[in-house]
């Protein structure tokens, strides 16, 4: 919540944050980190900021009203990390490495479905949530380079 008066830097106290397993090529860190982000602002509105214009009052698409925090981490880091997020019932988006072979929405959800939550080779995963709770979630993980 924000509670900054209108000349204070503004602060949230939560936190958007997107894990990558480091070994991704570069473009599926760029991909990856797309898919995961879109469905935040569709079930969680309040990150989303107000829409922007320029001087010529051409109107641009509202984006997060906050930074998203990319770190990367291994595989085991990863799937601790979803453990963690589950635990704490966060709102978390999850991309599979067998999202890389499909190539539409349907299939990529099938692709989810069926796999055991255990099971699953997870090469991304974005959370939202109070700052401390997400902080946990990523415990372990290092900022993307």
């Amino acid at each position: 919540m924000n509670t900054a008066s209108p000349l204070e830097p503004i602060r949230f106290d939560t936190k958007i944050a997107v894990l990558l397993r480091a070994d991704l090529e570069p473009w599926q860190r760029l991909n990856v980190t797309s898919f995961l982000v879109s469905g935040l602002g569709t079930q969680i509105p309040e990150v989303i900021g107000d829409p922007y214009e320029d001087a010529d009052g051409v109107p641009y698409l509202p984006m997060f009203r906050q930074p998203v925090l990319v770190f990367e981490a291994t595989k085991e880091t990863l799937t601790t990390a979803h453990t963690r997020a589950l635990s704490r019932s966060l709102p978390r988006s999850l991309f599979t490495s067998d999202l890389f072979a499909t190539g539409n929405d349907r299939d990529n959800r099938a692709a989810v479905r069926a796999v055991p939550t255990a099971e699953l080779d997870l090469v991304g995963l974005a959370v939202y949530g109070p700052k401390n709770a997400v902080d946990k979630v990523v415990k372990g993980a290092r900022m993307h380079p």
